[in-house]
């Protein structure tokens, strides 16, 4: 377990190292990964049974050429596009705020180094240095997750477009 306590050390100073803004950078990644984990069990557990549920009624009609046959096509593939779409706007959100919360954390760090210069006149390096790291880690940490986010909402979007253009084509109206 020495590995563990090692590994939560290492992590708690590098949070220190980055400020406050690096903890709602945290907070803003857990819940950011939370709605993609969300996505992808939805995509290979509960959807396989929702279209199998929306397909098995849509054939059970017994016309589908009327219009309000065509219709209740048209609402059962917007009620599939809204399962399939669930929670996107937000991990698209979320990803977009990352690199603006890593930018409130070079401002404030910024801030910091500008103290330490108006409180020593600029002649302790040292502690400039420290405000500077404040400055940079949120920034490498909010532009980290963003790309991490980008990467998995591209995934999941393409997934909901194709899930929800399948199910398109399998509701058939030809017989």
């Amino acid at each position: 377990m020495y590995w563990l306590d090692a590994g939560y050390q290492a992590f708690i100073a590098f949070m220190d190292k980055g400020g406050n803004v690096l903890w709602l950078i945290a907070i803003l990644l857990f819940f950011m990964w939370m709605l993609i984990f969300e996505r992808i069990w939805y995509f290979r557990n509960a959807w396989v049974s929702d279209s199998r549920r929306i397909a098995a009624g849509w054939e059970a009609r017994p016309e589908r050429r009327s219009w309000e046959a065509k219709q209740i096509r048209e609402k059962l593939i917007s009620e599939a596009r809204a399962l399939v779409n669930q929670h996107l706007a937000v991990i698209k959100t979320l990803v977009a705020l990352c690199p603006l919360l890593g930018l409130l954390g070079t401002v404030t760090g910024m801030i910091e180094v500008f103290n330490i210069m108006a409180v020593t006149g600029g002649s302790d390096a040292k502690s400039m240095a420290g405000g500077v790291s404040r400055a940079t880690i949120p920034t490498m940490a909010g532009m980290v997750s963003a790309l991490s986010g980008v990467f998995a909402n591209t995934y999941i979007t393409r997934v909901a477009k194709r899930e929800s253009a399948f199910l398109e084509d399998n509701l058939t109206t030809d017989h």
